[in-house]
């Protein structure tokens, strides 16, 4: 049997300087946290291992002190590669300070390159993140002035520009399931997702290193049914028991919550009026999203934040089953959740690996993705990913806003204390945001308008006082809010003056009444 195992501390004590090492897991869910404290507590004791790379999907880390926050300290880490930064921001901050070498590449190009890269090849060719930040004649994925080593580059195939991205591969990897069996073979089943564990398994074996997996518990042989295997015991070389169950939460929001992993249900009609969201800034942004939808739109997308009103009225309309829900991390159907929760869902269709999810969001599988608008500025781009000294990071952002048929970008005029109001069907702001949220430039380009108007991709801009349009001819209002002033309260409240539709509607009656709207699809 070549499987060992061990505890802890042992697998820690075997990687070695200069080692990269990788990590699977999304946000808190399937994170492998007593690995990661006890890599914490040798550095801490003896200084060593020193100048590890650390490559990761996406931010694993609870905002504080958990996750991959237990690696920022100076000389354990000289080097990190993430698709989001926001859950880390100990880490967030030594990059920020110029202190280690730090890039931001798009969540779904990171998984789908190490799937590739473990099949043996030098990197990974996309089309993801072309006018972005991530393109090389803009800021090729750097994040500060240390990092200097590009590893993004314009490649032209068949006449076709794609992005060819070279990302190191790994010597050591942190991962996780739930059970292990006496030969390795690894389950996931209390697990709310299955990430990227079975590439990076497969990435770090071929690349000759070592994979260790943190589970609950060790059973014995024949426990584990084949179906059930997500990592063969093939693809591992040691395993670790956690030796405290708080080290192996669901997520980092909750214990254990069955509903992530039982089988969806019939989805209730009923929706009693207890459950329905004031009518808003969010419920007005909500509705009038859900206005795009119709019986061709199945397949959706919902970014955090202002999007995730958009399931709710879609609810209180009878309409909640009517459309399938998913989430990057893997998850189709079901009621996806939020906070640290997220990217779980209650009762999902099915949860798949991470890099098939984003398999289907590049070739175009989504009908619609209702995302967040941070900043906007006069080409249509958008900013969601880093602004002065903040620094989250694009995540799944690229790959879902570049690729999905339609997009929608949800999100409120301005920024900082708006408070309005509806009265008599007609919107009423009682105090403007104190900061301007359509700017004659975004800080960063994390969606490109350029690159969307060549593709023809329908774009629309929503806020509770203003619907834009990206056209050909460029940025365009088409429609405001009853009540609104068209100087005061919109090109006042801009660094720029867009396009103006010639027929500019006003946006429709029914959204501004505590009514139900009887959306039909």
């Amino acid at each position: 049997m070549h499987v060992q195992f061990i505890t802890s501390d042992q697998a820690v004590a075997l990687i070695k300087d200069d080692a990269v090492l990788t990590s699977g897991g999304f946000i808190g869910t399937a994170v492998p946290e007593e690995l990661f404290q006890a890599l914490e507590k040798r550095f801490l004791a003896t200084q060593q291992p020193r100048d590890l790379t650390l490559f990761l999907p996406t931010s694993q880390g609870d905002a504080k002190d958990k996750g991959a926050n237990h690696l920022a300290h100076d000389g354990l880490v000289k080097c990190v590669i993430a698709g989001h930064w926001g859950l880390m921001p100990k880490l967030g901050k030594m990059a920020l300070e110029n202190r280690i070498e730090a890039y931001n590449f798009p969540q779904g190009t990171i998984v789908q390159a190490m799937r590739a890269m473990g099949a043996g090849m030098n990197g990974f060719l996309s089309k993801t993140g072309i006018g972005t930040f991530i393109d090389p004649r803009e800021e090729g994925g750097k994040v500060n002035a240390k990092t200097t080593k590009n590893r993004v580059d314009i490649v032209n195939v068949n006449d076709d520009e794609f992005l060819w991205y070279t990302l190191p591969k790994p010597t050591f990897a942190f991962l996780r399931g739930t059970y292990a069996d006496r030969n390795g073979n690894i389950t996931m089943k209390r697990e709310a997702l299955t990430t990227e564990m079975l590439t990076q398994a497969i990435l770090t074996h071929n690349a000759g290193g070592t994979v260790v997996v943190q589970v609950e518990k060790v059973l014995d042989i024949g426990e584990i049914h084949p179906h059930e295997v997500i990592i063969p015991g093939a693809f591992v070389d040691y395993v670790v028991e956690v030796s405290d169950l708080s080290m192996h939460m669901q997520t980092y929001g909750t214990s254990f919550n069955e509903e992530f992993i039982l089988p969806s249900q019939k989805i209730a009609t009923d929706w009693s009026s207890d459950k329905a969201l004031p009518l808003d800034e969010r419920k007005i942004i909500a509705r009038r999203s859900a206005m795009i939808l119709d019986g061709s739109k199945k397949l959706l997308n919902y970014g955090i934040g202002m999007p995730e009103a958009i399931p709710m009225v879609l609810a209180e309309e009878g309409a909640g089953g009517q459309f399938i829900p998913t989430v990057e991390p893997g998850i189709v159907g079901g009621t996806p959740a939020g906070g640290l929760n997220f990217g779980a869902s209650s009762r999902p269709w099915a949860i798949i690996d991470q890099p098939y999810m984003f398999d289907f969001y590049d070739g175009g599988g989504l009908d619609v993705a209702f995302l967040g608008l941070a900043q906007c500025d006069q080409y249509g781009n958008i900013n969601v990913s880093r602004f002065g000294s903040k620094f989250a990071g694009c995540g799944g952002f690229i790959n879902i806003s570049q690729n999905a048929k339609e997009i929608v970008f949800c999100g409120t005029f301005t920024a900082g204390g708006l408070k309005v109001t509806v009265k008599d069907g007609e919107l009423v702001i009682l105090e403007e945001g104190k900061s301007k949220k359509f700017l004659q430039q975004v800080e960063q380009i994390t969606f490109s308008g350029r690159e969307a108007m060549r593709q023809g991709k329908k774009t629309t801009y929503i806020t509770e006082r203003a619907v834009f349009e990206l056209t050909s001819d460029g940025f365009m209002l088409t429609e405001i809010a009853p009540g609104v002033e068209l100087q005061r309260d919109i090109f006042n409240q801009m660094e720029f003056i867009p396009l103006v539709a010639e027929n500019l509607q006003t946006m429709e009656a029914s959204i501004f009444q505590t009514a139900l709207m009887n959306l039909k699809f």
